[in-house]
């Protein structure tokens, strides 16, 4: 286990070092600079700007400054938001994404899971077939059209709840279920396909054999292996959620991380670019890990060894 730990630490910090390195590289490359909107004739003011920012020099120079500043765990100050650090602007877009994304993950891996293994356990029947269909339809309908959608009945038409913003638990129902629902959609039908399978398996009719129902072979036996493909798929998928999403925050006027990413490449903002993608890295590793753990629960023939 501890050679486990060991290796995946450092495998961590070596995708984490790349990732952030060809995103700062290729930022820089990009044709034009940060700050060449400003005035026109102010030459000195933008060399004045490049060397305040260490971007004076050369692309290797620039970007050995800024490795070394990461590794003190400086992220700078961003171009576009000069008096903001690269760490206030997240500490302020996070926390909203975080929330909203939590929910959203919830709902997209209870809801999902739950609608699979019923359709997978009624295989053909009224309930298999309106699971699988709601989850084309969830796939296929992109999120700025379920927003609006959403607003024009639940909060223009029904009154029940806010159009949009931000505040108490009302406001996140909407853009909550708006974020979840292609992803319950994409759980579900591989909750059915993988549980279908294991329904298959020689194991599964032993239990049965021993005398266990149907019922009772499917929920002690079958979801512990049907379920591990899932656990696969939300890893990544909750560090997505949790980092953001810009239709659905601006659909419902959320101040989130979500418009980090385009506002970042738009404006040659490399160290908010730089910033964000150290979250998203690290929270994509942090489930990734979590997963690799559910794997030893949930199958006691996986061992973490290396």
């Amino acid at each position: 286990m501890l050679v486990f730990l060991l290796r995946r630490l450092l495998s961590s910090l070596l995708v984490l070092f790349f990732a952030v390195s060809l995103t700062f590289l290729l930022t820089r490359s990009l044709p034009g600079g940060p700050f060449d909107k400003e005035k026109a004739g102010s030459a000195k003011v933008q060399e004045a700007l490049l060397a305040k920012y260490q971007l004076n020099g050369t692309l290797w120079q620039q970007y050995t400054a800024y490795m070394r500043d990461l590794t003190h765990l400086d992220l700078r100050v961003s171009f576009k938001y000069r008096d903001w650090s690269v760490a206030e602007i997240l500490a302020q877009k996070m926390p909203s994404s975080l929330k909203l994304g939590g929910i959203a993950f919830l709902i997209a891996s209870t809801l999902g899971v739950l609608l699979g293994g019923l359709a997978a356990m009624w295989r053909d029947t009224a309930i298999d077939w309106a699971a699988m269909f709601g989850a084309i339809v969830a796939i296929s309908i992109p999120s700025f059209i379920t927003g609006p959608f959403l607003v024009a009945i639940f909060a223009l038409w029904l009154r029940w709840l806010p159009v949009g913003g931000w505040g108490g638990v009302s406001h996140l129902i909407l853009p909550a279920i708006c974020l979840s629902a292609p992803y319950v959609a994409y759980v579900a039908r591989l909750m059915r396909n993988s549980l279908l399978d294991v329904m298959k398996s020689d194991f599964l009719r032993t239990a049965k054999a021993k005398g266990l129902t149907e019922t009772q072979a499917l929920t002690r036996h079958a979801m512990k292996v049907a379920i591990l493909p899932v656990v696969t798929y939300l890893g990544p998928l909750a560090a997505h959620l949790l980092t953001g999403s810009m239709i659905v925050e601006s659909v419902f006027n959320i101040s989130g991380a979500g418009s980090i990413f385009v506002n970042a490449i738009q404006n040659r903002d490399a160290f908010l670019l730089c910033g964000a993608v150290v979250i998203y890295c690290s929270l994509l590793i942090l489930f990734n890990f979590v997963v690799d753990l559910l794997y030893s629960v949930l199958d006691k023939r996986i061992r973490l060894y290396a």
